[in-house]
């Protein structure tokens, strides 16, 4: 995305990457972002709410729950390989910070697996640390991003399995544009904002495994 809009544009954007929850905790803070990409609503509307955004949230992509792993698991078995003896550490991001860790939560809820696993879990804070657990094998395996697993530099590395979409909730995607920007930076932020929408954008989207709205 960041490539895509920087060719068309000429427009340079300094990603600052980490879990939505302690960025929410910067911006109430006065931290200098434009913008706010999160993985779920509850974080932007929050800081719609506050009074701190230009525009309202809305949703721009649907993420996708995998369970990945560089072991010689087998998981065909999908989520309940998480079970077995040989597995001694789950990796799924901070819970209370970040949205795919909360689903993956909810994921292990849903197959009544949360009592039997919740010792195995250790928790990155968000969900590049997780990525970083499993991809070192400081995780067995791992709760992460469908997109993760797709990026060019991690395709056909270990191994991963799409989890059941009826075991968690839609993870809505939101942006909005925050009242930073109006002082400083409006006309490039609305740009990519706009840009997040186009066609253009929803390609990529796809090719990463993401569900549209």
């Amino acid at each position: 995305m960041k490539s895509a809009f920087e060719q068309e544009t000429g427009i340079t954007i300094r990603e600052i990457i980490g879990s939505s929850g302690k960025f929410v905790s910067q911006i109430e803070n006065g931290a200098p972002f434009d913008l706010f990409l999160s993985a779920d609503m509850d974080y932007p509307d929050a800081l719609y709410r506050g009074g701190l955004t230009h525009t309202a949230p809305k949703i721009y992509v649907y993420g996708t729950l995998v369970l990945w792993t560089f072991s010689d698991l087998d998981l065909s078995k999908g989520v309940d390989v998480l079970n077995q003896p040989s597995v001694k550490k789950v990796a799924i991001a901070n819970p209370k910070t970040a949205p795919y860790g909360r689903q993956a939560v909810n994921v292990l809820k849903y197959f009544k697996l949360y009592g039997a696993v919740s010792k195995k879990l250790v928790y990155g804070e968000s969900i590049a640390q997780v990525n970083q657990f499993i991809t070192t094998g400081s995780g067995d395996v791992g709760f992460t991003a469908k997109s993760v697993v797709l990026a060019p530099n991690m395709k056909e590395k270990g191994k991963w399995v799409e989890v059941d979409k009826d075991a968690y909730e839609p993870i809505a995607q939101g942006v909005i544009i925050l009242k930073y920007a109006e002082q400083h930076n409006l006309s490039a932020a609305q740009k990519f904002y706009e840009f997040l929408f186009s066609e253009q954008a929803k390609e990529i989207y796809q090719k990463y495994g993401y569900i549209l709205p």
